[in-house]
């Protein structure tokens, strides 16, 4: 498919290649519909929200509270992801993986609460086996839902203040490289705070230094929307979706995904290149290259949803582009 698909964009009016990496795109969405006439339906984001006992400990610029602080200002409509998700006409949902706080009534979000956040990774393990797998399942069961509503094309986004240390431990379990490249600012650390996490983050690792597969590593240090967003690409994959990654978090949840299943990366497309050095390590690690870089860092989506026009503008070129002959344009000369 990929060959034909390349084939369709060759004969269209057009230079080879001149549209660059949108053809890469448009070549991906063909592979991944199986058919030469893509069609994006019913964009979701999707944001997995949760807490981490870790966060208590400072992790963070921000206080935990903040984490179902800002489900309330999805809820209400508020946030940078609703304003984004009205202008480019995507669906929202929120997920409570584990927010330490009552969501049940709130609009737009669905309580699927593992815990009410995990315990604290630097002394214990984030999570029980059970929990780790449950997460899991509801991650999938969450990209059932979706794409049961006719949705191909979902937008993965995270909330959960402290998830960039649970994320960088991961990082560095999957990967290999250095704890301290895996670590950056998060929220918006100073250099003091920076290196207050690197100290506790090192101490987690210390503390279970021989977890080393995907579910291992969730298991020792979370988070339970960490573990969503892994089961929710793995299925999302399953249903032939195309899967946007958004930022640092997501990334990494996608490689613990395909530690899992290699195959799950074809599905991907990652959107953006985030402020974060750590992110930008990853991505390299992935062999990936992000379609925007505009030095974001909010997470949420935000950067997943801002890609959508370019997907959409890539099937709208396979799509509706006259190809040479169709057109009764001539083809390159020979001399």
């Amino acid at each position: 498919m990929r060959a034909a698909a390349q084939a369709r964009l060759d004969s269209l009016t057009k230079p080879l290649g001149a549209l660059g990496r949108l053809e890469a795109l448009a070549v991906q969405l063909c592979s991944i519909q199986g058919t030469l006439t893509p069609m994006l339906t019913a964009a979701h984001v999707v944001v997995f929200a949760g807490d981490h006992g870790a966060a208590d400990r400072g992790v963070s610029a921000y206080p935990k509270a903040v984490t179902a602080q800002m489900v309330a200002n999805f809820s209400a409509g508020g946030a940078a992801i609703n304003v984004l998700a009205r202008v480019h006409q995507v669906e929202l949902m929120v997920v409570d993986a584990g927010v330490d706080a009552d969501t049940s009534n709130m609009p737009l979000v669905v309580d699927c609460k593992i815990a009410r956040g995990t315990r604290d990774y630097t002394i214990e393990p984030a999570m029980t086996l059970a929990q780790c797998e449950k997460a899991l399942r509801t991650g999938a069961q969450t990209a059932r839902s979706v794409s049961a509503k006719g949705c191909n094309v979902i937008a993965l986004g995270e909330m959960g203040i402290g998830n960039t240390g649970a994320a960088s431990l991961l990082m560095h379990g999957i990967t290999g490289h250095p704890l301290e490249l895996c670590v950056g600012r998060g929220t918006g650390l100073d250099d003091a705070g920076v290196t207050r996490k690197l100290s506790l983050l090192e101490t987690a690792r210390c503390r279970a230094p021989l977890a080393k597969t995907a579910i291992e590593l969730l298991t020792e240090f979370g988070g339970f929307e960490i573990a969503m967003l892994t089961g929710c690409i793995l299925e999302a994959a399953a249903l032939r979706c195309t899967i946007v990654i958004d930022g640092f978090t997501v990334s990494v949840a996608a490689a613990l995904a395909a530690a899992l299943q290699s195959a799950v990366l074809d599905y991907c497309v990652f959107s953006h290149r985030s402020a974060e050095q750590a992110h930008r390590a990853l991505l390299t690690q992935l062999q990936v290259e992000p379609l925007l870089d505009l030095g974001l860092r909010l997470g949420e989506g935000t950067g997943a949803v801002l890609a959508l026009p370019l997907l959409r503008a890539a099937v709208a070129v396979t799509r509706e582009m006259a190809t040479f002959e169709s057109a009764g344009v001539s083809g390159k000369s020979d001399t």
